[in-house]
């Protein structure tokens, strides 16, 4: 079924003028949706509630809850929401600290880095906005071990990077909101093969042989990836952790190798 603001462009020549206005109001508050009642709607659209509560039912809700539920679905699925700009930052504060404070209660990598730093081959693998966040931890895992891959490269599928997968390989993906339709075909053939997995996630109804769990709410239309990004660095170290010998020795070859070529400042 089509969203709210898809809704309301089908209907929006057939709206009486005074509904034209709260369609209006809506549309362009529809974060705040998930929490007006009709009433505040009909109040700050300067129309009567019965106008707004017969727009409702041409929009195809039957009440005020039910608009409200769908605006809430929207924002879970990680569909940005249009929002004002805010003038204090203190409520964004205080989410990115509440997703940070729910990834890290309980929090223990241990099984994730043991799979990871013991694995012959380590293919990291993030689709659409989990990508740059798949990208940034094979950065970090290179640091630490060989043999990391990134998958899908640029302009390639992912299927030939999973065609050989063994019991020596391990695949970390990476897997937030607004996934692609395939990404449950990928976590189900990479559990169907003899390789282990390591799941990043927001949803607590995927499954790997290791799930680790991250909010990305936020208060903006778009969603927050730091408490990921701590939690990668956290992975990342403990990976290295596992087997510091062999991690200090190839941090020590990779600076040599920066010197070298005068890669960085």
């Amino acid at each position: 079924m089509a969203d709210l603001v898809a809704r309301i462009g089908e209907s929006y020549r057939e709206l009486s003028p005074q509904e034209q206005r709260a369609a209006d109001f809506m549309r362009d508050h529809i974060a705040d949706l998930a929490v007006y009642n009709s009433t505040e709607v009909a109040r700050l659209s300067g129309v009567s509630k019965a106008t707004v509560s017969r727009l409702y039912r041409r929009l195809g809700f039957e009440n005020a809850e039910a608009l409200r539920e769908h605006v809430r679905a929207l924002r879970a699925s990680g569909t940005p929401l249009a929002s004002e700009t805010p003038t204090s930052y203190t409520a964004h504060l205080d989410q990115e600290l509440a997703n940070l404070r729910a990834a890290l209660s309980g929090l223990d990598l241990g099984a994730a880095a043991s799979l990871i730093a013991g694995a012959r081959r380590v293919i990291v693998v993030g689709f659409r906005n989990s990508y740059p966040m798949a990208l940034h931890l094979r950065q970090q895992l290179a640091q630490a071990r060989p043999g990391v891959e990134l998958a899908p490269l640029p302009g390639q599928s992912i299927g030939e990077e999973l065609a050989a997968l063994t019991a020596d390989d391990v695949v970390v993906l990476v897997g937030f909101r607004r996934r692609p339709l395939g990404f449950s075909k990928v976590l189900a053939l990479v559990g169907a093969s003899e390789a282990r997995s390591v799941l990043i996630t927001d949803s607590a109804r995927l499954a790997g042989d290791v799930v680790v769990e991250v909010r990305v709410d936020s208060v903006t239309a778009f969603d927050s990836y730091a408490a990921a990004a701590s939690v990668i660095s956290l992975l990342a170290a403990a990976v290295l952790g596992a087997s510091l010998a062999e991690g200090r020795s190839r941090i020590a070859a990779i600076g040599e190798n920066y010197r070298e070529l005068d890669e960085l400042e």
